[in-house]
């Protein structure tokens, strides 16, 4: 049976969201599979909101568009407000609950709650709780392998800043172990 998995990872502008969600499309990529990733940004980059929509799938892919995603990694308040509604029946929602207070009160999704900003700081990660969630949401997902996270890390990090590729890792690993 073809497969396909829709993911929208939101947050505010500086927080990462357009780089998890090219390194999620490059994971798909490395496994052989068909991607689109379509950044959306507010009016302001940093501090403005933006989103980022990544499909990835065993066929074709008719649009990038995620009105619906399978799954919703919510970086801060108003983007959970936003898109919790949207995740499909069954799906999952990923919350940093280090900047979210809010809790989803349906049984229809999945929600995990992780203090990926209060764990980045904790662990000399500043700047990474987006990857600590995606962390999480590999785990849970059984999205790829560690291997396959590391080979994705490598062709979306530039190379002048390769020295993070360890510290992404880094991020992974404290996200599959929340």
């Amino acid at each position: 049976m073809k497969k396909m998995n829709e993911y929208l990872i939101a947050g505010f502008g500086g927080q990462g969201i357009l780089f998890a969600g090219k390194l999620l499309g490059n994971i798909g990529l490395i496994d052989n599979k068909e991607v689109t990733w379509f950044p959306s940004y507010g009016p302001a980059m940093r501090g403005g909101t933006c989103n980022c929509s990544v499909c990835i799938s065993d066929s074709l892919i008719g649009s990038p568009v995620v009105d619906s995603p399978d799954v919703l990694i919510a970086m801060n308040g108003p983007s959970y407000d936003k898109f919790i509604n949207a995740v499909k029946k069954g799906g999952k929602a990923f919350i940093d609950n280090s900047l979210v207070d809010s809790k989803y009160d349906g049984s229809d999704i999945d929600c995990f709650y992780i203090p990926a900003t209060r764990l980045a700081a904790e662990n000399d990660l500043k700047g990474m709780a987006n990857i600590i969630v995606l962390g999480k949401v590999i785990k849970e997902t059984g999205l790829a392998t560690l291997e396959t996270v590391k080979a994705a890390l490598e062709v979306s990090v530039p190379a002048g800043k390769a020295n993070l590729i360890e510290l992404n890792m880094k991020a992974i690993e404290i996200g599959m172990a929340n």
